[in-house]
Parts: structure tokens; C-alpha cells; sequence
């Protein structure tokens, strides 16, 4: 079996399927995979395998990521090829084979996965299931029922929240050290010889203070922050739509720090790399959105993909269409897209992953010339360590705004009214766009360790009786012998 993913671009550009001319082609291919990536497996006479690639068409329909669904492809053909060895299918397979696979999995394929893996193998599975199930083609799911005591495709495993947020003196040694090519002092290293520092602080900036996800920031476009407009914001506020974790909508907030550093970007390198990239634009103006005007103040597009003119809603546009538009200027094609890299495109996330990686590396060199190694954690920073950030220093003002208008009150304790208003943890839960408080709650042992009390608690019983941990240890357990002897 071959597993592809649809690109109606590609085969426009190919022009070479038999008795067909390419837009013909293409449009029976969107037809038939109606999402650019759409997985498709076919069979080793190329024949579509059934029932997978109307799974796959389902999923599309129903406005899964490509991500998504490439990892469903990926979990789901295994487990067919699985069963195929075994003389089975989808619909003859039992809970022992669906176990098996599990196993497999994890102890003994080639290249063997963790059980947090494995449970997005079970989600891919049970989607497909259900699937089956609607279309008549299963008479019931291959797996008992859960129950308190025995899981059924989950591995039953609770991952808690790595948080890794940074100190101040931390985040701007990443900042300008690494993403910035500025020495440890803060002065000009004319050693450097990065690619965009401007950008990359902006980047980090803007990810710091706003706590959006890589996803959400790097896929921002420059009338969502009214870079467009003259004069330019102090701030902004973003209505994130398509590009957020789920498709969920929420508002983020965009301080005057984060717009004040995009400046020396926008007016120094931006129109460096537009002006370098307009051959290839222009090579390629077919295969973009070209947009002709703004509409709504801002909150619509209009202009000409493939071939059409059509209007599209800023915040519904997903980040591949962002990668897409571009605006027609008279002086030539402009990329909508705020942080671009070469050929004028927004950057994705293995680009942004290259600059990280390179940043790493240039704060590790400059810790260990510059003595700045308490600086340098073990393991190279994520992106997302700047939203754990956002989230623990909101978290600590907030709980601190709180109890101080608690104590101006000088009321025993608030309405409940009002601490449902001002409560932290809801109000960092929506700026965070968590789908449940329970994500956010655990954030709250990273404000204090509570080791370090338990520690200043026995330190204190320790100091008063002059008994070691050993002895409390030994009293505890006579004592416990004695009370089951009493008993």
C-alpha cells in the first residue's frame, strides 16, 4: 500500500494527468479530497483502499488539520497493514488483535513509540471505529466497554504539565543573546553573522507577552495588528479565529512593549527581505491569494485565488491560505504575513525551529567565553516555554492584585460575585484559551515549591525536639505498631 497527500497546486502545476487538462484534474481531485493533504491509500494496483480513503474524505469534510490527519493516515494503515498479516481486516479484527497492535507499538516494532503516543494511536483508532460503526460496517467496536477497573484503548497514564518558564535575566539572555547576536553585556558582537535578529526579538517579544501558541503568533498578518493603518497602534487586540488550538476563538491583547519592538523589523528588514523576494513572488502569483483591497476595516480580504475573485474573513483564513496572500501594491507584491522569511513566504514551523536551534547554540558559546552559564539550562528553550512564562507571571500579579483589594476592603472575605470576577486562575484561562480550568490549576505548584515547606516543617520539629528524619522515622513506626497491637 502508498500513502499520499493531496496537493490540488501540484497537480496544476504538474499538467500530465492522461486525457485530462489540469484544471480538469485538479478539480476532480478536490473533489474527492476537499482539504489540500488529505490523506490517500492506495493499493499496490492503485486502486483507492476502501473504506480508509472515504474515512479520510470524511475527515477533511469535517475540517480536520492536515496534521491531524496525517496522523490518523499514519496510525491507521499500520494497523491495517497489521492485520493484514494476519489474514484479517478492519471488520474481523478482535479486541486481542486491536491489543496486540498496542503492543506491538510499544515493545516491538522497529521504532517503538511511549504510551502518550500511543494514545493518540487510540484516538485515531476509535474515530475510525466510529466511523465504521455509522456506516454499517462493523456491527460493534472490536473493544469492551470501559470500567473503573480495566481501560479500553487509552493507556490510563496522566501526564502532568512540564512547565519550563524562564527568569527575567533568563529571557533576555535568550532574547538578545541568542535570537539578538548582542554580547553578554549588551553591547554589538560584530561577530555575529545570524540571520534577522529583529525579527526573532520581535518573535519572542510578541510570544512572551501575549502567551499565544507558536501556531498563533507565527501565523499572524499585518492588518490583524493594524500595521496597515497610519499612524500605527500603540497596541492591538487580535481576534484569534482558524489559527488557534482547536479553531476556538478568544481575544489576545497585544501590549505597547511587544509593538515598540516590531519597529526596528518592519521599517529595517522586512522591506529588505519583500524586496529581495519579488522575482520569486511574481514567479509564482498564480499559486497565490492576491488581494486588491481591505474590507470591513480590515476584517476582510478580497482579491483573486486560483483564478477566482473571491472575500474571505481574516480570522477564518487558516495558516495555509495566510501562507498564500500577499497584496498588490503597485510597487509590487507585499507578503500579508507579519515575520516572512526567504522567498517572501511566512515563516513555518521548522524555520522557526532552525532560528531556535541556531540561538541555542550562540547562548551556549557566548555562557561558556562570558561565564554566563547559570544563564543556559540543560536542554534548549521551546517556544512554549515563553507562553509558560506569560501564563506563571500573569498568575503571580493576578493572585497578588487580588489579595491586595482584599486587604483595602478590609472585609473578612469577598463576595462571591466578585471573586468570580477577579479570580486568577479564570482570567489566565482565558487569555491562555485552555478548554478547561484543570489545564490552568496546574500551574499553580510552580508558584511555590511545596517541598521547600514540608522541608521548613520538619526543620522546625527537628530544631525543637533535636530528633534527625531517622528518628522521626523509628517514632512513627512504633508508634504505628503500637496502635495495631492496641487494635
Amino acid at each position: 500500500m502508498h500513502l499520499f497527500f493531496t496537493d490540488v497546486r501540484t497537480v496544476r502545476k504538474a499538467d500530465v494527468v492522461p486525457g485530462l487538462s489540469a484544471s480538469e484534474a485538479s478539480d476532480v481531485l478536490a473533489r474527492f479530497a476537499p482539504v489540500p493533504g488529505t490523506p490517500v491509500l492506495l493499493s499496490e494496483s492503485m486502486w483507492p483502499v476502501e473504506p480508509l480513503c472515504t474515512w479520510f474524505r470524511e475527515l477533511a469534510l469535517d475540517r480536520r488539520s492536515p496534521k491531524t490527519m496525517r496522523a490518523y493516515a499514519y496510525t491507521t494503515s499500520m494497523l491495517l497493514r497489521f492485520l493484514q498479516a494476519r489474514g484479517l481486516d478492519l471488520a474481523s479484527a478482535s479486541e486481542a488483535d486491536i491489543q496486540d497492535f498496542r503492543r506491538w507499538r510499544l515493545d516491538e516494532a522497529e521504532r517503538t513509540i511511549g504510551e502518550a503516543a500511543w494514545d493518540r494511536d487510540g484516538a485515531a483508532i476509535g474515530c475510525l471505529y466510529k466511523f465504521l460503526l455509522r456506516q454499517g460496517l462493523v456491527e460493534r467496536r472490536p473493544w469492551r466497554a470501559a470500567t473503573r477497573r480495566r481501560r479500553t484503548l487509552s493507556s490510563g497514564t496522566r501526564r502532568d504539565l512540564r512547565v519550563r518558564h524562564m527568569e527575567l535575566e533568563q529571557y533576555l539572555y535568550c532574547r538578545d543573546v541568542g535570537f539578538g547576536g548582542l554580547a553578554p553585556d549588551g553591547g554589538l558582537d560584530h561577530g555575529f553573522r545570524g540571520w534577522r535578529p529583529h525579527r526573532n526579538r520581535a518573535a519572542c517579544e510578541l510570544a512572551l507577552l501575549t502567551g499565544m501558541r507558536i501556531q498563533e503568533w507565527s501565523t499572524l498578518l499585518l492588518p490583524e495588528l493594524g500595521l496597515l493603518d497610519a499612524p500605527r497602534p500603540r497596541a492591538a487586540e487580535v481576534e484569534l479565529g482558524a489559527c488557534a488550538k482547536g479553531g476556538h476563538h478568544r481575544s489576545i491583547y497585544v501590549p505597547g512593549d511587544a509593538m515598540e519592538l516590531l519597529d526596528p523589523y518592519l521599517l529595517l528588514e522586512r522591506p529588505e527581505i519583500v524586496a529581495k523576494a519579488q522575482r520569486t513572488l511574481r514567479r509564482d502569483h498564480r499559486d497565490l491569494f492576491v488581494i486588491t483591497r481591505l474590507e470591513a476595516d480590515g476584517a476582510k480580504v478580497r482579491g483573486v485565488l486560483e483564478g477566482r475573485t473571491v472575500t474571505r474573513s481574516i480570522r477564518g483564513m487558516d495558516p495555509r491560505l495566510r501562507r498564500m496572500a500577499v497584496r498588490e501594491t503597485g510597487d509590487g507584491l507585499d507578503p500579508l504575513a507579519l515575520f516572512i522569511g526567504p522567498g517572501g513566504r511566512m515563516l513555518t514551523t521548522s524555520g522557526w525551529d532552525r532560528a531556535r536551534w541556531a540561538a541555542w547554540k550562540r547562548m551556549k558559546t557566548a555562557a561558556a567565553t562570558g561565564g554566563m552559564g547559570s544563564q543556559v539550562p540543560h536542554r534548549c528553550w521551546l517556544f512554549h516555554d515563553l507562553r509558560h512564562t506569560f501564563a506563571l507571571r500573569l498568575l503571580i500579579y493576578l493572585t497578588r492584585l487580588a489579595l491586595g483589594d482584599g486587604r483595602a476592603q478590609q472585609l473578612p472575605m469577598v463576595t462571591l460575585l466578585d471573586h468570580m470576577n477577579g479570580n486568577p486562575l479564570l482570567q489566565v484561562q482565558r487569555r491562555l484559551g485552555h478548554a478547561s480550568p484543570a489545564t490552568t490549576y496546574r500551574y499553580i505548584r510552580y508558584l511555590k515549591d511545596p517541598m521547600r515547606d514540608v522541608d521548613e516543617a520538619f526543620r522546625a520539629w527537628t530544631a525543637a525536639a533535636g530528633a534527625s528524619y531517622a528518628d522521626i522515622a523509628r517514632t512513627t513506626m512504633i508508634l504505628g505498631d503500637a496502635d495495631a497491637a492496641q487494635g
